[in-house]
């Protein structure tokens, strides 16, 4: 929903904080009775953080390469067709494979029709400096690490490379490469310069341990997934642009305590998948642009913490789902949809976190969708939810706690759940007397018609949910859609709907 004010909202009452989230099945608000919890399956422990930083304090710790260089210090490797040369005994070629034995900067250049392959058993950092560098194999990956301490890969200052793979590999054993760049190293990418990536047979890039990206322009498209961390992928700089058939931008260790985290921490992520767009075992974001352009499930993970930063996700099932990262495990994608007697039982393992920053769901399925818990504590939330009745704009099955932000949800109203009764910010939910048509103007207003919120919604909806500092439990709203007002008591359900449980 676009409001009409300059800003996203126009409220009448100054610091008006407002947060909310709608869940269930059937019209709904909070109820007050204690969800049984359930065992999560995933095998890894999440965290007890309810930020970022406390999240991470239980991690693995992130190990970030230095992408500074002296280009005096660079060894030379000029890409020639199928070979390569450079004055390094580190440096072999044989048959399009160009062989990097030892820890030094290596500055690349040229075109190969072949592989880089990185294998250094030595201590040291292998520096990989792309410098207009175009290579692209009929075999394999472009770029594999077999072994090294780590490697950086640095775009160079105003130069455009590009990597690109076999469409089917000869080797397809357990050990074999399973991206274009593909590292069995922590893998750190940064520098000014752009690359592009093409995986055409598998994945784009793949961290087998740990993924930074620092800087630089990167676009990658895959016929599978699209960039990979294994025990964590980060986000700290760099415009990064990805479409995949898979997962788009996902960490996968779902077996290590403290690892399989997605941290997006700054930059400009734009990500378009036919699968899940952001995913880990936790996804932390603490600033940055980040925008889902499609999906199926948006953003998942059985921790989820956004701080701060402008998101924007658009999917065709859950927008944002905190559920178990076991792909196997019945909790996961589709659970806690059920409405009526067959509700699935909170896991008090699973927990979405909205602490600030700019959080923009467009959803098919459920908006925001917790199998456990749901936080809300700030931020400026808008969702934009189901117009079918077997989803609903928020779908929290544990405790829904609001105590701070800003929030407007609408969607449909067969599903529809407020936050829980006891949570310290107040909030208002209703269905409407009619389905109202996207564009139409909705106003909220105290008793004594002072306006509260006004805004547009941009897909039809039956439902509305608000939550604001503005609003005070007990008290009574008019809900005004199309002329046609409807009148609310702050705390209370609509009739027949049910709510999440009083928090804890």
């Amino acid at each position: 929903m676009r409001l009409l004010a300059p800003t996203r909202l126009r409220q009448a009452l100054a610091g008006t904080a407002a947060v909310l989230l709608l869940a269930g099945c059937g019209a709904s608000v909070a109820d007050t009775t204690t969800s049984s919890s359930s065992t999560s399956t995933s095998a890894v422990a999440t965290s007890d953080g309810t930020t970022v930083d406390d999240a991470l304090a239980d991690d693995v710790a992130v190990e970030t390469g230095d992408t500074s260089y002296d280009e005096a210090d660079a060894i030379a490797v000029t890409l020639d067709g199928t070979t390569a040369t450079s004055d390094s005994d580190a440096v072999s070629v044989e048959d399009g494979t160009v062989t990097i034995t030892a820890a030094g900067t290596y500055g690349l250049t040229g075109e190969l029709t072949g592989q880089v392959v990185v294998d250094s058993a030595g201590d040291g950092v292998v520096r990989l400096v792309l410098d207009d560098a175009t290579i692209t194999s009929e075999t394999t990956s472009a770029i594999s690490v077999v072994d090294a301490e780590s490697v950086v890969v640095v775009l160079a200052d105003g130069s455009d490379n590009a990597l690109a793979d076999a469409s089917t590999y000869a080797d397809t054993s357990e050990d074999a490469p399973t991206g274009t760049l593909y590292s069995t190293a922590d893998l750190t990418i940064g520098g000014s310069g752009s690359l592009t990536v093409t995986g055409r047979s598998n994945n784009g890039i793949v961290g087998k341990d740990g993924l930074v990206i620092t800087g630089g322009t990167i676009d990658v498209t895959s016929v599978d997934d699209g960039i990979l961390g294994k025990d964590y992928l980060v986000l700290t700089d760099g415009t990064v642009t990805v479409d995949a058939v898979g997962d788009t931008f996902k960490s996968d260790n779902t077996e290590d305590a403290g690892s399989g985290f997605v941290l997006i921490e700054g930059g400009d992520l734009t990500v378009t998948s036919q699968d899940d767009g952001i995913k880990g075992v936790q996804v932390l974001i603490s600033g940055g642009t980040v925008e889902v352009a499609g999906s199926n499930e948006a953003l998942e993970g059985s921790l989820i913490i956004i701080d701060d930063g402008d998101i924007e996700l658009h999917s065709a099932d859950d927008g944002v789902n905190a559920a178990t990262s076991d792909d196997s495990a019945a909790t996961d994608g589709t659970a806690g949809q059920m409405g009526g007697g067959g509700e699935m039982q909170a896991d008090t393992s699973l927990n979405l976190y909205v602490n600030g920053g700019s959080l923009e769901v467009w959803a098919s399925g459920d908006g925001l969708d917790s199998n456990g818990n749901a936080t809300i504590t700030g931020g400026d939330i808008l969702v934009h939810g189901p117009t079918t009745d077997g989803n609903g704009a928020l779908d929290v099955n544990g405790t829904f706690e609001v105590s701070g932000g800003t929030l407007l949800a609408t969607g449909s109203a067969g599903m529809v759940v407020a936050p829980s009764t006891d949570s310290a910010q107040g909030w208002i939910a209703t269905t409407l007397a009619s389905t109202a048509a996207a564009g139409s103007e909705v106003v909220i207003t105290d008793a004594d018609g002072t306006e509260v919120a006004t805004y547009a919604i941009e897909k039809d909806a039956a439902s509305v949910v608000y939550s604001g500092s503005g609003i005070e439990q007990g008290a009574t709203y008019t809900v005004t859609v199309d002329g046609t007002d409807t009148t609310v008591t702050a705390g209370e359900a609509p009739a027949g709907g049910r709510g999440g449980p009083m928090g804890g």
